[in-house]
């Protein structure tokens, strides 16, 4: 388990950056505990081990003009390794797939869309997704809105648990 290969000071440097990640690094150190230097040479450790993938923006989609997000769940005909990872290429070629996850269960696959507008979304389900090779079926769920939105791992959790396993 890669959490035992981190100590609490790599653990609070990850929360603190998935909470904010503009920080800089001497604001990073104070709140950890630790000098600049050493903090910068474990941020990059931990970017080097894939433990950080990368820091991002969160742009405000409603504000851009994305007034519709769409959860399609899709049914395949084959669910053979060659057919879903096509499907999941396919996937990362459509720009208003914003999410693409394989499920367990009655569905395949969910995916999150967005658009500008509820008749381009429509087009984008009717020309496209719709008519992709080895797609059965697509079942779609207009977001009405959101009520929570928190990407990354609870730290919180993940403490709990490592102390009642120590």
């Amino acid at each position: 388990m890669v959490t035992t290969r981190l100590d609490p000071i790599d653990r609070k440097i990850l929360s603190e950056l998935q909470a904010d990640g503009r920080m800089t690094n001497v604001e990073l150190a104070k709140r950890v505990g630790i000098s600049a230097p050493p903090c910068l040479r474990r941020v990059r450790a931990l970017e080097e081990a894939g433990l950080i993938g990368g820091y991002h923006a969160e742009v405000n989609a409603r504000e851009l003009g994305f007034e519709v997000q769409v959860f399609a769940m899709v049914g395949l005909e084959s669910q053979a390794e060659a057919e879903l990872s096509a499907f999941e290429e396919q996937c990362r070629s459509w720009p208003l797939v914003r999410e693409c996850h394989m499920l367990n269960g009655e569905v395949d696959f969910i995916l999150k869309c967005v658009s500008p507008d509820l008749s381009t979304f429509q087009s984008f389900l009717t020309s496209e997704l719709l008519t992709t090779p080895n797609v059965a079926s697509v079942k779609t769920s207009l977001v009405i809105r959101g009520a929570k939105d928190e990407p990354g791992v609870p730290f919180d959790v993940l403490e709990e648990r490592l102390q009642r396993e120590a």
